[in-house]
């Protein structure tokens, strides 16, 4: 029972999507408008900055709090961290209340990454900046982190139940991410220096209107 108990608190926990919820309270729905994503990414083009990091904090906080909590509830399971920040994954990915339609999930993935081994989550984030910036692409340092921490925990010879659950979830972010992989070998995605270079053009054009 504890490991269902762990899957629907965090699922439940991981639906609470920050960015659908600061969108609607200006009134649109951020899964219409730029991206078509509900995550920081778009809610940086739609709502700013603030918004945007207000809402990834909030994407890693709730998959954090779901592996705490399962932890403190049943502390002797050593799957329970692993089952807890998956489900959170999993709940912002297909939120119930919003058709399933949910965002990628790497920011909670960070989140879960924090709560499991703080070091290795850092060692991620600064390998997530180093590839986003060597090869222009957000989603390719995605694909990067998401391959390697799985592969980490296989060497580490972890449990292998655990190493089950984060190869699930590596393959879940993939399948998220299926439209980028086609872009970038298409050589039509949308670069995070061509993002920046497209914001300074439309700013330079409403100053000059």
């Amino acid at each position: 029972m504890e490991y269902i108990y762990t899957a629907i608190i965090s699922y439940l926990l991981g639906s609470i999507n920050t960015a659908y919820i600061l969108a609607k309270s200006k009134g649109f729905d951020i899964r219409e408008r730029g991206s078509n994503n509900a995550g920081a990414s778009n809610v940086k083009l739609n709502l700013g900055w603030g918004a945007a990091v207000v809402t990834g904090l909030c994407d890693m906080l709730k998959a954090i709090i779901a592996i705490k909590l399962s932890s403190y509830l049943f502390p002797d399971n050593e799957v329970i961290p692993f089952l807890a920040g998956a489900m959170a994954i999993v709940g912002h990915i297909f939120p119930f209340y919003m058709g399933f339609r949910g965002g990628k999930g790497f920011a909670s993935y960070l989140g879960m990454l924090l709560a499991l081994n703080w070091k290795l989550a850092l060692v991620m984030m600064a390998l997530t900046v180093i590839v986003t910036f060597i090869t222009n692409y957000i989603a390719l340092a995605t694909l990067c982190t998401v391959t390697i921490v799985p592969l980490y925990y296989i060497y580490m010879k972890a449990n292998p139940i655990c190493i089950a659950i984060l190869l699930a979830v590596t393959v879940l972010i993939y399948y998220k991410h299926r439209i980028n992989i086609q872009r970038i070998i298409r050589h039509e995605e949308i670069g995070f220096r061509d993002k920046k270079k497209k914001e300074t053009e439309q700013q330079k054009e409403e100053d000059n209107k």
